[in-house]
């Protein structure tokens, strides 16, 4: 990701130990500057993710019946539910932020944050639901997106192929040493893990995006009648209110919050 212009970067002793080697001893300020960062992001818009949600997402009646099929095949109890019970609606779920981020609604969340055309993301997760024509606007946006299935030439990632925690933790390292990390859903154990490990290593300042998709719902809904302006000040607003670093909440995960005296040592006895 950081297209061979070698850095040492804040984690990377701590997650690769010694084969965190910098080869820019000697070089000028202006080459360290000058250096590509990029920003990880962790897109929870898997055909699990997205089915159990119960929620819509343009596809009209023909993915209706796709999810409903996946349900029935991956979540008997839930295609159960649906059929048995009255549950809330999925424009409701989505006005309550209870729907999974789309790939183009993270784009434009990415874009008000100021990221330009340029920036280098880095995309971790398993395959995205609705394959490349569901990520379009994120690549359009974005044309410098990666994972590791396009870094990595077939005959290196092919050793990983059939080992799933091997492939996530291969998305663990570059999330957790990017310059950026950003996910769309804060509740997943990935998220959690890579943000806890960033808060623990990173002394609380590596730069995280956390955002709150209750109120991005709210944005999105708004969105056709809203200037670019106004929503840009918005989604700035909604993002900074998630940024504070705060000590574990009782009964949260110690892996998300670390910031607690089971994690922290007490250098002062």
């Amino acid at each position: 990701m950081r297209q061979n212009v070698t850095r040492l970067g804040r984690l990377d002793p701590h997650l690769v130990g010694p084969y965190a080697t910098t080869t820019i001893r000697g070089q000028s300020n202006r080459a360290v500057k000058s250096t590509p960062k990029y920003l990880a992001l962790h897109l929870r818009f898997e055909i699990d993710m997205v089915a159990h949600s119960l929620c819509e997402f343009g596809g009209g009646e023909e993915e209706r019946r796709e999810l409903e099929s996946y349900r029935q095949i991956h979540f008997p109890a839930l295609a159960d539910l649906t059929k048995n019970k009255k549950l809330p609606s999925p424009a409701t779920l989505r006005s309550e932020g209870l729907c999974p981020l789309m790939p183009e609604e993270t784009a434009l969340v990415l874009a008000s944050l100021g990221y330009k055309r340029q920036t280098h993301i880095y995309l971790a997760g398993a395959h995205i639901y609705g394959g490349k024509s569901r990520l379009a606007a994120l690549t359009t946006l974005y044309p410098y997106l990666a994972t590791k299935e396009s870094l990595l030439s077939p005959s290196e990632i092919q050793p990983f192929a059939d080992f799933s925690s091997q492939l996530a933790a291969m998305d663990f390292i570059v999330c957790t040493a990017s310059d950026v990390f950003a996910m769309t859903d804060s509740g997943s154990q990935f998220s959690s893990l890579v943000s806890g490990y960033r808060v623990y290593y990173g002394g609380g300042k590596m730069a995280t995006i956390r955002p709150n998709k209750r109120r991005l719902a709210d944005i999105f809904v708004k969105n056709n009648t809203i200037q670019w302006k106004a929503f840009e000040d918005r989604v700035r607003k909604a993002v900074r209110q998630t940024k504070r670093v705060f000590s574990r909440p009782l009964g949260r995960s110690v892996y998300r919050y670390p910031r607690c005296p089971e994690c922290m040592c007490n250098t002062g006895n």
